[in-house]
């Protein structure tokens, strides 16, 4: 079985390297790219600006709601609104609260919603949900 691709939209240095030691603590071996913003991700997932004619088709991406540039919200609109990634599922990861956040989320398209736990072990759990969840049971786009 190949190795699946993540696309990790997050600008916090520290949750990149939490999120990418939960997946090796658990074993998950698929590819993680990550975009430091939303302009990045786009341009990834679209295959311009630095990224020109080789875009990212990621199987999930895990996209942060507050970016700098382009708001984790403006991105899911923008993927949503293009055919070629609009079916990607999304999950917003965040330390947002916020029932606007939730609800926007939502409105705009996620598949799914998770706040980001505080504690590690809590962390790690929920980076094992999301690879059992997204990468081995649902059945993508792009498959």
């Amino acid at each position: 079985m190949r190795n699946k691709v993540i696309l990790l939209v997050e600008d916090n240095p520290d949750d990149v390297e939490l999120t990418l030691r939960a997946f090796e603590q658990n074993q998950i071996a698929h590819q993680v790219v990550v975009a430091r913003d939303g302009v990045e991700a786009l341009d990834m997932l679209s295959g311009t600006g630095a990224y020109v004619g080789n875009p990212t088709r990621p199987e999930l991406v895990i996209l942060d709601v507050n970016l700098p540039r382009l708001s984790g919200l403006e991105v899911l609109r923008r993927m949503r609104a293009d055919e070629r990634i609009r079916r990607i599922p999304v999950v917003m990861l965040t330390s947002s609260q916020e029932d606007r956040d939730i609800l926007a989320s939502y409105d705009l398209g996620a598949n799914s919603f998770v706040q980001k736990p505080v504690d590690f072990v809590k962390f790690r759990e929920a980076a094992r949900q999301l690879d059992t969840y997204w990468l081995t049971l649902n059945q993508g786009p792009n498959r």
